[in-house]
């Protein structure tokens, strides 16, 4: 099935997750996708939430605001999901992403969080390698290199955990990325 076919409204939905830790270059992966005009997610649900819990609450966030957090988290996961409902998709983060961000923050899994991994599959995960540096504008820093191998690795752990083999995404630039994402797509024959 060519990305030609896949794209076409009347195929049935095909859902890819892009992931990868603070640094690993989503941002620009999107970007790309959507000049392509390949359907993609805009912007970041966990970003946008994790704003809204810190505007709300005057302050980052603690201990005790995480497993709220989360499960807003699962809930916009879980509506993007469910809105596609024909050709392909790609998706900045996925249900599972929640495994290795809870863990981080010293969470267990959950019973909706375990659900929805089951019910909500997706076709192929997409696991951007890390970049060399690490340069945002972005409100969310991170303070220590150590933390955001950290964080990759339980979001991969998760991956594996709710059964799913991502294809790896080698550093490089966003094109290319790209090419490389397209060209593993697995479809049915």
């Amino acid at each position: 099935m060519s990305l030609d076919q896949l794209l076409d409204p009347s195929t049935s939905p095909r859902r890819y997750v892009i992931t990868g830790g603070p640094s690993s270059g989503k941002e620009g992966v999107f970007a790309e996708l959507h000049e392509r005009g390949i359907p993609a997610s805009q912007g970041e649900f966990a970003r946008e939430i994790y704003r809204k819990h810190r505007d709300r609450l005057g302050r980052h966030l603690q201990v005790g605001d995480r497993r709220a957090y989360s499960r807003d988290v699962l809930e916009a996961f879980v509506a993007e999901f469910c809105d596609h409902t024909f050709g392909l998709r790609f998706y900045n983060r996925g249900i599972p992403d929640g495994y290795g961000w809870d863990a981080f923050f010293g969470l267990g899994p959950y019973a909706e969080l375990e659900e929805a991994s089951r019910v909500y599959r997706y076709d192929a995960v997409f696991v951007l390698d890390p970049l060399d540096d690490f340069d945002s504008e972005d409100d969310l820093v991170w303070a220590k290199e150590r933390e955001i191998r950290r964080v990759h690795e339980l979001i991969i752990q998760g991956y594996y955990d709710a059964g799913y083999r991502p294809i790896f995404v080698p550093a490089d630039d966003a094109a290319r990325r790209v090419d490389f994402i397209l060209a593993q797509l697995p479809v049915p024959a």
